[in-house]
């Protein structure tokens, strides 16, 4: 297991990228009293402010209230924005240009609302368990996926000076026994957490993240938001990290011991309870300076990681104002909400930050779709007059996008999951209305019946179709909502609403059945996958505002599918493993759960215990057909078993000569006039005593830095290339198309080290017209190649050879050859 530090470690100010940033915040932190630093770290408490987070300000000195806003998809709670497909479709485009594009518009769209810090995007929880209730909002259940397309997010949103925030720091892996004083621990062995959990945050440093969010659970029985070891050793220390440290909302589990464990800004700034206003910050981390009990030079580094963080993005220049409540639409309304009070003043100024994403918003969403099956080519379908029947009330508008609190039920077409990761729909156009559209412009007939349980109805109505196209679904969200006795996790792996039934219903009679899947992840369709009447299946994913647009782009062939599995579909949730199963029953007071299996998930499971899937990792079929050929390998770096040593910072964190104040200097101004439940750093009593606190043993050394570390996102070394392996591909078929080629790594067996059968370490994406063929290029880091040492604590390539193959999915792999 990892082993705990208690030694401060790694301040901010020590890469060479951000030091102009931080020389700016030491000029203005240097300037602040005690009060102001504590302001800056501190939520004003829930809804004490226009956004879901607000920090304090300094406006002496032009330090402004940070707006930190969900959400991973769009702006939650705002209006005229857009609601883009979720993470997981994302994933599957395996597009690395268009995720940066979404990512850029999503910060575009943040700044235009005067979004400071987006709370997104997510890759934790990786996927650890198929049924797990936010796996929706992350890219992938591979970790070199999901890092690649995090980092693209993050560089995309933090182009338009919005900082991007990587969450949740680590190992969320299920919404059940998630938060509180018990919440339950993830307990993760060292190389686990370095090559699966911790691997995408690198990519996220690397990339220059602004923030990081610690998440609700404990890790190894230690609360993740104050857990050294994850926040000082792993974040700060040896990935490199420069930004600030946020608590999830009601994470944080204590005081001092937060602070001293890395913890640098806490949200939204009440205590254990929701808008229970007992911060443990606030006026107590003003108290904890002067008596001692918090080193001031661990309180400076907070402030500055965050006033830091604020100049690197360039928002001390002409950075919009909030021009919008998250508390109501109307005009007018509370400026402090959560006071219950006045004043009144304009809070939304319904600014529409729109501009044409919809159109990205489409092509996310369309190249996000999977094709999973297509028997004979049936599909696209012709654009000629036909009689269609759409049965489902996937297919339907249901009682609107919006009918349910952030989006906490399912109800109609499925398009996000639920949660703080969704957000409000200007507009969502349902499958039904963008069918009907095109059956309009064919003279096609169209015949709907939205009711799932109308399973005769729609038996009898189907025998009369030409084309008869199924929506069925499986929704999942946030723990705080409960829907249909899903507490967030979703209770088993089987489309919901009966849509196995309903798909059966039609089949039976329907010899040109067409099914249409929206889910947060895998579902089990064995009852009627080989149903020979099944002629196709399209896997849409959650598709966000453009759902019915970018699936009529699919059937009908203005697109050619190109999306590919991010996850893998089993016949089983038996076939993920003993450990890929969600606890629903506490194992104790504080919920225990083992990540035992390691590295072995999805695919990799499935790959070490030979399980034929129904659907393997890395698949998606297409309109016309590629061939692989031709591998080359070149070596363009010196491959070492360890990494260059760590190399020495040319720039040194700012120091302060802070001086701790008298108690009376942080009490409250004379006349100030508080609002109501406002929190605060001042003081109301002066009566505190200065006495030397009793840190643990060692705390006062200074910790050795990794050598794993050395720069954002570690070692610099581990991002140097080392080879080069091109192949040929070339579409073979009668239809253009994009074709993903993937490249996967995979070692010999050693009674030493153990390894996966193969690992994800490439993929490109290639546009190809009919007979036309390019030569793909795949570039392979050091940290592509090694594995995390835990006696050496440093990530080693082994000393044997290294295979590779490209092809198109982690089972149909074309082209093979050996690292030199």
């Amino acid at each position: 297991m990892l082993t705990l530090s208690c030694k401060l470690t790694a301040k901010g100010g020590s890469i060479l990228s951000w030091a102009e940033a931080y020389d700016k915040a030491y000029g203005l932190v240097s300037q602040m009293t005690l009060v102001e630093k504590a302001n800056v770290t501190s939520g004003l408490g829930w809804a004490m402010g226009l956004c879901v987070g607000n920090t304090g300000p300094v406006d002496r000195l032009g330090f402004p209230s940070l707006c930190l806003q969900d959400g991973p998809l769009g702006l939650r709670f705002a209006d005229k924005a857009t609601a883009f497909p979720a993470g997981i479709t994302a994933g599957m485009t395996w597009n690395r240009g268009l995720l940066y594009q979404r990512g850029a518009a999503h910060g575009k769209e943040a700044r235009g609302k005067g979004i400071h810090v987006l709370l997104g995007p997510a890759f934790g929880a990786l996927g650890r368990m198929p049924a797990a209730g936010r796996n929706w909002e992350g890219f992938s259940v591979d970790p070199y996926l999901m890092g690649i397309a995090s980092a693209e997010t993050i560089k995309g949103i933090q182009s338009y000076g919005v900082s991007a925030t990587a969450k949740h720091f680590i190992a969320n892996e299920q919404e059940h026994f998630r938060q509180g004083v018990n919440a339950i621990s993830s307990n993760v062995d060292d190389r686990t957490m370095h090559e699966m959990y911790l691997w995408p945050f690198a990519d996220a440093v690397h990339a220059g993240v602004g923030a990081v969010m610690c998440s609700y659970n404990k890790v190894n029985n230690s609360a993740a938001c104050e857990n050294s070891k994850l926040m000082n050793g792993l974040l700060k220390d040896e990935l490199g990290f420069q930004g600030f440290v946020m608590s999830d909302w009601l994470a944080q589990m204590s005081g001092v011991a937060s602070a001293l464990s890395g913890l640098d800004m806490t949200m939204p700034g009440d205590g254990y309870l929701w808008d229970d206003r007992k911060p443990f910050w606030g006026p107590q981390l003003t108290r904890s300076i002067i008596n001692g009990s918090l080193p001031y030079d661990r309180l400076d580094d907070m402030t500055t990681r965050i006033v830091a963080t604020w100049y690197h993005f360039g928002q001390n220049k002409d950075f919009p104002e909030v021009n919008f409540s998250s508390w109501t639409k109307n005009s007018t309304g509370r400026i402090y909400e959560g006071s219950g009070n006045p004043p009144y003043g304009e809070v939304n100024k319904h600014v529409n930050v729109m501009e044409d994403n919809h159109l990205l918003a489409r092509q996310v969403a369309t190249e996000g779709t999977v094709l999973l099956k297509n028997n004979d080519g049936f599909l696209p379908l012709k654009k000629k007059a036909q009689k269609i029947g759409i049965y489902g009330e996937d297919a339907g508008p249901g009682d609107g996008p919006n009918a349910c609190t952030d989006r906490g039920c399912n109800q109609g077409t499925l398009a996000v999951g639920w949660g703080s990761g969704s957000s409000d729909f200007e507009y969502l156009v349902s499958p039904l209305e963008a069918i009907q559209r095109q059956a309009a412009q064919d003279g096609s007939k169209i015949s709907a019946i939205l009711n799932n349980t109308l399973l005769a109805e729609v038996e009898s109505d189907s025998s009369k179709q030409d084309v008869c196209l199924v929506f069925i679904n499986s929704d999942s969200g946030e723990g705080y909502i409960t829907w249909d006795n899903n507490a967030g996790d979703r209770n088993d792996l089987y489309a919901q609403k009966g849509g196995d039934n309903l798909v059966l219903a039609a089949a039976k009679r329907c010899r040109n059945t067409v099914v249409v899947v929206h889910s947060v992840g895998p579902i089990i369709m064995e009852k009627w996958i080989n149903h020979r009447n099944v002629r196709s299946v399209v896997w849409a994913n959650l598709p966000g505002q453009e759902s019915g647009n970018a699936l009529v782009d699919i059937l009908y062939g203005d697109a050619n599918p190109s999306g590919k599995l991010a996850y893998t579909i089993g016949r089983s949730l038996e076939d993920y493993g003993p450990t890929a199963g969600v606890m629903y029953t506490a194992n104790a007071e504080v919920p225990q759960q083992d990540f035992t299996e390691g590295l072995y998930l999805d695919y990799r499971h499935f790959d070490k215990e030979s399980i034929s899937p129904r659907f393997e990792f890395g698949y998606g079929m297409s309109y016309t057909k590629y061939s692989y050929a031709n591998i080359r390998v070149y070596q363009t770096g010196r491959r070492t078993p360890l990494p260059a040593r760590r190399p020495h910072s040319p720039v040194s964190p700012p120091t302060y000569n802070s001086t701790i104040p008298k108690p009376e200097e942080a009490l409250y101004p004379p006349g100030f006039q508080r609002i109501n439940r406002m929190i605060y750093p001042y003081l109301d009593s002066e009566n505190i005593t200065y006495s030397k606190y009793p840190y643990p043993e060692g705390y006062d050394t200074p910790a050795t830095p990794s050598q794993a570390g050395g720069g954002e996102g570690g070692n610099p070394a581990l991002w140097e290339e080392l080879y080069k392996v091109t192949v040929q591909i070339s579409n073979t078929g009668h239809v253009a198309g994009a074709e993903v080629a993937q490249l996967y790594v995979s070692y010999p067996s050693e009674k030493k080290v153990d390894f996966p059968v193969r690992q994800l370490r490439g993929f490109e994406k290639v546009w190809l017209e009919p007979g036309q063929k390019k030569t793909l290029t795949f570039y392979l880091r050091r940290r592509d190649l090694s594995y995390w040492d835990v006696v050496r604590q440093n990530w080693i390539i082994p000393d044997s050879t290294i295979c590779v193959s490209v092809g198109a999915s982690s089972r149909k792999l074309y082209e093979h050859a050996s690292l030199p």
